[in-house]
């Protein structure tokens, strides 16, 4: 299931203050993430699904009908549960 990946306003923002080592990061396992998504995103409770990318944590939406993965939130895991 090759998806597309779309983010919001907030995780837009996120990665834009990161440095370029850390975002690209970010971006290639989202990337990987696009080609397989079950293989790496978890249940999160409630709505929605996590991904581990290192100390970060995405929560991203998955629309089965039109193949989209939304990043809704996107920071450092300590932070991200709040």
């Amino acid at each position: 299931m090759r998806s597309k990946v779309k983010f919001s306003p907030q995780a837009k923002k996120f990665i834009k203050k990161l440095d370029k080592n850390e975002s690209l990061r970010i971006l290639d396992k989202l990337n990987d993430v696009r080609e397989d998504p079950f293989r790496y995103l978890e249940h999160f409770e409630g709505e929605g699904h996590k991904l581990r990318i290192g100390d970060y944590r995405a929560l991203i939406d998955v629309n089965f009908n039109t193949k989209i993965l939304i990043v809704r939130v996107l920071d450092k895991r300590g932070r991200i549960y709040k």
